[in-house]
């Protein structure tokens, strides 16, 4: 048993939880029927929403459940017990969601709906944090890289997860979508939870198993988008439909491979620490990366929460993260909605958020992988890429907004993509100015700007301006003009996001270029 306990093989487990988790992103799907069945308006929709947004990134708990769970000796505790944890409630909150929707239950008050969203959404820290968090303790000197595979997968999950809804419910039921995700992800997760461990080991070949495991989420990101695009212009058979999607299991089982081709060409000289908390300097690969100025105040590494939190790059990162977070979670809260306004079909709004998680991968992946080769070759600073990818996400606002034929299709690779950055740049950044004993509990309360943009965003920009030129007979509303003006305010907020990260970019270039030379990753 002891030689399959590997962190390959804790990376392939993670990779699974975070490929079935990611149903925040796929609330467009049953959107509308929870709308319908009861009987919300757009803006009532929105709040709702937001409360799954708050549940996904409110990350407090979980931060601080893994460094207890990770800080106790001889095996007691553990990543598992905070996907576990997590775990019931995914569970609960879907089910009671399902159960709402079909009449199994009174239909609850708006509040109880928010608990039970809530409660879907809140278990994704549970998740990312013990996946995210794990690989960056157990692969440090590519912890970008790391990162961004793991959330990667989680951008994928989406695609992932429709893919799973085609090949069960042929008659495109949402209802029955919800139900899917209470059950199968459960078993997924519990199975492979036990498998997640933190390991303290010395490897060499650290880089060539994370590019094979990038290449292979690379395979099935391409994969998933030839199947998308298929859906898109023709309709497949039940059997071609359960084909394709048992070969997307088949492509998930592949890190499989890596983990048994690690295991025989990799000497680990120090043994598993599933339950210890490693000495961060030696995580860092480096005697001290652990003085860092911040205006008067000097940061070092292993910052708990409030010692962050005391610190001027905290708020920069803060500010950042409600400006993108918040834009990008308002874009996919209203994406069916947009659709729907410029009168888009019910196949090419499933592909619309199916392409989302496709672009939300690439942006996961994409920024973690690059981020960490310009950091080791040209001592690029971090924030540098969050900078232009919130430039980036902007322009996506401006296209969406001007209503074009396929501007949202245009507009939402663009945004989606700067979004999906934003995941995998931020917990890494957090990770090296604040140190990664604490990383999951400051990540996580970096993480709670975006719910707080996508309230105001969602709820006072584009419930607000869709609710004023709807119709007052069934609140519906069809043209460019539904959503313009709330998609050139975002376009403005992630403008400002990308200006905030240029301030961190000057703060922290300094501190990069020390950390890279005592890394001596140059």
């Amino acid at each position: 048993m002891e030689r399959i306990n590997t962190k390959w093989v804790a990376a392939a487990a993670s990779i699974w939880i975070q490929s079935f988790s990611g149903a925040t992103y796929t609330f467009a799907i049953y959107s509308s029927i929870l709308k319908s069945s009861q009987s919300y308006d757009q803006s009532t929709l929105d709040f709702v929403s937001v409360f799954k947004d708050i549940g996904g990134t409110l990350g407090i708990f979980s931060g601080f459940l893994y460094t207890a769970m990770t800080s106790k000796r001889h095996g007691r505790g553990g990543p598992w017990v905070v996907v576990l944890v997590g775990l019931v409630q995914w569970f609960l909150g879907f089910f009671f969601m399902w159960a709402s929707v079909v009449g199994l239950i009174a239909r609850p008050p708006v509040p109880v709906m928010c608990l039970f969203v809530f409660l879907a959404g809140h278990s994704l820290p549970f998740f990312n944090t013990a996946n995210v968090v794990t690989a960056a303790r157990n692969f440090s000197d590519y912890g970008g890289t790391a990162v961004g595979i793991m959330q990667g997968f989680l951008g994928l999950s989406g695609a992932i997860l429709i893919q799973l809804y085609h090949t069960i419910s042929s008659e495109g039921n949402p209802a029955t979508f919800i139900l899917l995700l209470a059950i199968v992800p459960t078993i997924v997760i519990f199975l492979t939870m036990p498998f997640v461990r933190v390991y303290d080991t010395v490897t060499t070949s650290d880089k060539k198993h994370l590019d094979g495991l990038s290449i292979i989420s690379l395979i099935i990101a391409a994969y998933l988008m030839v199947i998308i695009i298929v859906q898109n212009v023709m309709d497949l058979s039940q059997s071609m439909q359960i084909f394709s999607f048992v070969f997307v299991i088949l492509l998930l089982a592949s890190p499989l491979l890596i983990a048994v081709r690690a295991l025989r060409k990799d000497k680990q000289t120090l043994p598993s620490v599933d339950s210890h908390v490693l000495d961060t300097s030696a995580l860092l690969d480096s005697p001290s990366p652990n003085i860092f100025p911040d205006g008067d105040h000097v940061v070092t590494v292993d910052s708990n929460i409030l010692e962050a939190m005391s610190t001027v790059n905290f708020w920069l990162l803060f500010l950042a993260m409600l400006c993108g977070m918040g834009s990008g979670f308002a874009t996919i809260n209203n994406i069916r909605q947009i659709g729907e306004s410029l009168r888009y079909s019910t196949v090419q709004l499933n592909s619309l958020v199916s392409l989302w998680s496709i672009w939300n991968f690439l942006g996961r992946f994409g920024a973690g992988y690059i981020s960490d080769a310009f950091l080791h070759k040209h001592s690029w600073p971090r924030p540098v890429f969050m900078a232009i990818t919130l430039a980036i996400m902007a322009i996506g606002h401006i296209i969406v907004a001007s209503g074009l034929q396929f501007s949202l299709y245009v507009g939402s690779v663009l945004i989606s993509m700067a979004y999906g950055s934003q995941w995998s740049l931020m917990p890494t950044i957090t990770s090296e100015i604040f140190g990664i004993r604490h990383m999951g509990t400051i990540y996580f309360t970096i993480s709670i700007a975006g719910p707080i943009g996508s309230y105001l965003l969602s709820v006072k920009v584009i419930g607000y301006f869709y609710d004023k030129v709807a119709s007052d007979v069934d609140n519906s509303c069809f043209g460019s003009q539904c959503f313009r003006t709330s998609f050139l305010i975002m376009a403005s907020v992630a403008l400002f996001g990308s200006l905030v990260a240029c301030v961190l970019f000057f703060r922290t270039n300094k501190f990069y270029k020390k950390l890279v030379a005592k890394r001596g990753l140059k």
